[in-house]
């Protein structure tokens, strides 16, 4: 439970990112619950009848985002979970029982291993091997080689903590290729699939398309509630509706995620192109920008971005960059940066140096190169009085 300081320490960030005029990206969870019930009521006509009744242990407006997804996704069926988390178990579970292996070979810097508590093993008695633990997916010739058989290769498109890092369209062909070549499945891990089509140079089913099995989130990308999709083969997703059920996420009404997550669909979904587009702006901009104000060390990973979203590195601690990104908020009504991390050595860079993950959105586009730049100069200037 947070102490009484850490929740005045959230509530003065989140008073000076929702004060700040400008922003990288508008984060929909910084919002009131007057101002979030308010944007539902106002924009759910748009996407869904409001005369429909409500859902009820699915159906209606989940069973109509299930269809979208799948349509979108162009995989045959699939299935509404409440969490990410609870949908990969469920897929990862299933395909250990097709397959008669339950071992998952998968980085260990995904986000079964690093956020999920052991959960895999724990709760669905899968076990995990790691056919590489450099900063990237793994390659065709790591699959290959890999001493041990596994029953499902589980790739993360993009790679969140090592950089939102995604390989090229030919290496991930080839991975695919030689993990089948093994008789082994391949789930993606599409929380942030929605954006990875410009890097790749392929539309949404070609990607999916890929897998046998993919999932994806709709409040990551596309500012929904809560909320993801398992999709795959119709025989996969029933079977998966199965465990849902046994793992406790058939809950009896859906429709405030399920409508905000048509909303992003229909929204944000056709806007991510130019936030990966502007992102790039955005990441050189930020390079030239430490450059100029002499930060001894610094890095942007990866660069230029390969999604609309990345990290930024800097040799200060997390104590002094935070109270530096709230402050700058605050006295210029600029907001630069949100939280930052303390780094681990981990994604090939030193110990003793913090990150931010930084995403550009729709009030991102708003931003020139040279906005940019002035906005560095003056949040390294509040780091160095505080330092």
């Amino acid at each position: 439970m947070a102490t009484m300081d850490e929740q005045e320490q959230r509530r003065r960030r989140l008073t000076a990112w929702r004060g700040a005029r400008r922003v990288l990206a508008r984060v929909g969870a910084d919002g009131t619950l007057g101002e979030r019930l308010a944007a539902l009521a106002a924009d759910a006509p748009s996407v869904h009848d409001p005369d429909d009744c409500t859902d009820v242990y699915g159906g209606g407006v989940v069973a109509d985002l299930e269809r979208r997804t799948a349509h979108l996704l162009g995989m045959e069926a699939a299935a509404f979970f409440p969490t990410g988390t609870m949908a990969q178990q469920v897929a990862l579970r299933c395909w250990a029982g097709r397959t008669g292996n339950a071992t998952v070979a998968l980085h260990p810097l995904s986000h079964p291993e690093v956020h999920e508590g052991g959960a895999l093993g724990v709760v669905s008695g899968l076990r995990t091997v790691h056919p590489t633990s450099e900063p990237r997916l793994p390659d065709a010739e790591e699959i290959r080689d890999f001493p041990e058989p596994f029953g499902t290769l589980m790739l993360e498109l993009p790679l969140r903590d090592a950089g939102f890092v995604l390989p090229v369209w030919e290496e991930l062909t080839a991975v695919v290729g030689a993990a089948r070549e093994r008789d082994a499945v391949v789930h993606f891990d599409g929380a942030r699939l929605w954006e990875c089509g410009p890097h790749f140079g392929r539309a949404l089913p070609e990607i999916a398309g890929l897998a046998d099995s993919v999932y994806v989130s709709f409040y990551k990308s596309l500012d929904g509630l809560s909320g993801a999709v398992l999709a795959g083969p119709s025989t996969l997703v029933e079977e998966a509706r199965v465990w849902r059920h046994r793992y406790g996420g058939q809950l009896f009404q859906q429709f405030p995620a399920a409508l905000s997550a048509l909303i992003g669909l229909e929204r944000e979904l056709p806007r991510l192109p130019s936030y990966v587009a502007h992102a790039k702006v955005v990441a050189g901009a930020l390079a030239e920008g430490f450059a100029a104000a002499g930060v001894p060390w610094f890095r942007v990973r990866p660069e230029p971005p390969h999604t609309h979203q990345f990290q930024v590195w800097l040799p200060y601690g997390t104590e002094v960059l935070d109270e530096a990104s709230v402050r700058q908020a605050e006295q210029t009504g600029v907001a630069l940066f949100r939280r930052w991390f303390a780094g681990t050595g981990g994604a090939g860079l030193p110990p003793g140096v913090s990150f931010t993950e930084v995403t550009v959105g729709g009030a991102g586009l708003e931003w020139s190169a040279g906005d940019v730049r002035d906005a560095v100069a003056g949040f390294v200037g509040v780091v160095r009085e505080l330092a």
